[in-house]
């Protein structure tokens, strides 16, 4: 598999990844494994840039809903790093491009690869998002999973006002590595934009949709077959047709259309 890393010479090189334009987004043409390891060499003390780093993901739908609601675009326009988490995106990059996405970058999958760099590492995670319940599961897993990883905090999804301010003090002054936000499209990524100037202390902001609802084990993925011809929303909507049949009714048309009208390498 093609390998695309990203050396850091004492800084944050989010200028040197190599990206590519799908479907109207500039993706990070990078793969799993580089993407974590760009991950991890970000929150070296070395290469802090005194704000986190916003890394969210992209898939159909969203190429779909950028294309239609200006806010959400703008709100993805300003990520550091943009990753493929949508086959049919890598498919149609490698018909068109000479520079395509080496491979699909799930959360759900990166999540465990950074998992374990972190672990070795001794840093630090927060897991914000999703419902009380859900969360903790979340949180609980993962700690069986990872014995030695440190989860520094957690807490659910639905704060507001002043309780979601003082959450994102607490969180600041408890200084995790990699803040894990998983509030759904585009409410996280509205997240990134309003709190970052009072996460400093935050090394990474990772987007991450309905990551901890894998991670509790309340939702499956779809096999593995179904993964590699981008068929894992077919398998979702199977499992939640009143929740995402006509959602990706209307965004699947669009998001096809996207993928083979607004594709460019970016050098």
């Amino acid at each position: 598999m093609l390998e695309r890393r990203v050396n850091f010479e004492g800084r944050t090189a989010t200028a040197d990844v190599p990206r590519i334009t799908v479907g109207g987004l500039r993706m990070a043409a990078i793969d799993l494994e580089a993407t974590a390891d760009f991950m991890i060499e970000a929150t070296d003390p070395d290469n802090r840039i005194g704000r986190p780093l916003f890394l969210t993901s992209a898939n159909g739908e969203v190429l779909a809903r950028c294309s239609t609601e200006p806010q959400t675009e703008r709100l993805f326009r300003i990520a550091d790093l943009i990753n493929a988490d949508g086959q049919p995106l890598v498919a149609a990059s490698k018909l068109q491009s000479w520079f395509p996405l080496p491979e699909r970058v799930a959360t759900t999958d990166l999540f465990h690869v950074v998992a374990r760099k972190a672990e070795a590492l001794g840093r630090t995670f927060y897991m914000l998002g999703a419902s009380e319940a859900e969360n903790i599961a979340a949180v609980e897993n993962v700690q069986k999973m990872y014995p030695n990883l440190k989860i520094v905090g957690r807490s659910h999804g639905y704060l507001r006002g002043e309780a979601l301010r003082a959450k994102v003090q607490e969180i600041n002054a408890l200084a995790p590595d990699y803040l894990w936000v998983a509030l759904g499209v585009p409410n996280e990524q509205a997240f990134v934009e309003e709190f970052t100037p009072h996460l400093t202390n935050v090394g990474v902001i990772k987007t991450s949709g309905g990551l901890f609802n894998f991670l509790s084990g309340s939702r499956s993925r779809a096999p593995q077959w179904m993964q590699k011809i981008g068929l894992e929303w077919a398998w979702r909507t199977w499992l939640e047709p009143r929740r995402l049949f006509w959602r990706y009714l209307t965004t699947n048309p669009r998001a096809l259309y996207l993928l083979f009208s607004r594709n460019r390498p970016v050098r």
